[in-house]
């Protein structure tokens, strides 16, 4: 062990005291340490710790003088931790821990002031408590929305660019907080991914993106556009997300090309079983994309290993197409790969004619922005596919 960062205290030798300052915290390796404090009716023993357990964090969590005085109760074995370690840890710890951690210790320290006759702090010295107590009530709040079919799907459409036609959707999840109003999907999608939510709210999108397939035929529509659906790297590693999704489709009677599923590269990414899983789907009809290509962890590493039917080009890729030959020299090598692999492209975030017109010339597949479409509810979004089938086809559209 490294002797700068490792104490050893013989029987009776005390390890800090109450009133100390707090300067480092200690994993009890091996030996046992007896934690007092003084009380009304003298010293109060308040626990006895052993082997891999933790002493002085306390103090150094919330940087107030020790409470507790730590004595060795045999020959021990410590290792220290700075405080800067801690400190480190924590502003990297989801606010939630954060605040049911200091929670604790509020609680801790007002249990010892009634010990020691003293009056508790009702003041609350925690700055990441605030922020911790937000997310809960968020994700108590999305519990309950999802429970109560509170969340609202969005259809954006993707323009075939050749022929100047909607081609298929992307669904997008939107949620109407009862007291805040809109909430990003930024803030709840990572909330959902951070927690068990993000499979309900998945199975959410996927059940409302067959409905509103089977509004489309409902409304006379034969040959159904395709509808992207974003899918986690939680609902990628289920091992019946195929299955379930084609016995759904099935109870519909809709075909399995109606749907492609989008997977955005990630960390959380079992590449083995997501490949696994994206071959089955594959091999049953279902459409395959990866999102926001050229960002993030997206590469050629792994799109080698992951079986794929299109290429989502992020809009940051996109902006500069225009005015730049190497922006459109990439472009062209993408799709030229594309094509190499029986794939097609789509490129994001387009809102002008210009950057239209230059996808047309590089080849690019279709085009999803603001110049094709915004998210529209689902009844409006058939509306306008429904008008737009019927101008093609000579007939009135109804409207």
């Amino acid at each position: 062990m490294n002797k700068e960062v490792t104490h050893h205290l013989t029987a009776e030798q005390v390890l800090f005291r109450e009133g100390d300052p707090p300067t480092t915290a200690f994993l009890l390796e091996s030996g046992r340490l007896r934690i007092t404090a003084r009380a009304e009716d003298g010293e109060r023993v308040l626990a006895e710790i052993g082997p891999g357990e933790l002493v002085g964090e306390m103090a150094v969590i919330d940087q107030s003088p020790r409470t507790a005085t730590a004595t060795a109760m045999a020959d021990c074995v410590l290792l220290a931790i700075d405080a800067a370690q801690i400190s480190e840890r924590l502003t990297n710890t989801d606010p939630i821990v954060r605040a049911l951690l200091e929670g604790q210790l509020r609680r801790y320290r007002a249990t010892l002031a009634t010990i020691q006759g003293q009056q508790a702090d009702a003041e609350n010295p925690y700055q990441n408590a605030p922020l911790g107590i937000h997310k809960i009530r968020l994700e108590s709040a999305l519990r309950e929305s999802l429970r109560n079919d509170g969340l609202d799907l969005r259809l954006q459409p993707l323009l075939d660019v050749a022929s100047g036609s909607i081609a298929g959707f992307e669904a997008l999840v939107r949620w109407q907080h009862p007291e805040r109003g809109a909430i990003s999907p930024a803030e709840f999608i990572a909330l959902a991914e951070e927690t068990s939510l993000i499979e309900p709210v998945g199975d959410y999108v996927i059940r409302r993106t067959l409905d509103a397939l089977l509004d489309l035929r409902k409304a006379g529509v034969h040959t159904l556009p395709f509808v992207a659906i974003n899918v986690s790297a939680r609902q990628m590693s289920r091992v019946d997300l195929v299955e379930r999704l084609l016995a759904d489709l099935k109870v519909r009677n809709l075909p399995s090309s109606a749907i492609k599923l989008e997977i955005t590269e990630s960390l959380q990414l079992d590449y083995a079983r997501v490949a696994e899983v994206m071959a089955l789907a594959q091999g049953r009809g279902i459409r395959i994309a990866l999102d926001d290509f050229g960002t993030g962890y997206s590469n050629l590493q792994h799109m080698h290993l992951l079986p794929f039917d299109t290429l989502k080009v992020d809009q940051s890729l996109a902006r500069g197409m225009v005015n730049s030959q190497r922006t459109r020299t990439l472009l062209r090598s993408i799709v030229q790969m594309a094509r190499d692999l029986d794939a097609d492209v789509v490129v994001e975030g387009i809102e002008t004619e210009q950057e239209l017109m230059v996808l047309r010339e590089l080849g690019v597949h279709y085009a999803q922005g603001w110049l094709v479409g915004r998210p529209e509810s689902v009844d409006i979004a058939i509306r306008h596919y429904c008008a737009g089938v019927n101008a093609r086809e000579g007939a009135p559209s109804g409207r």
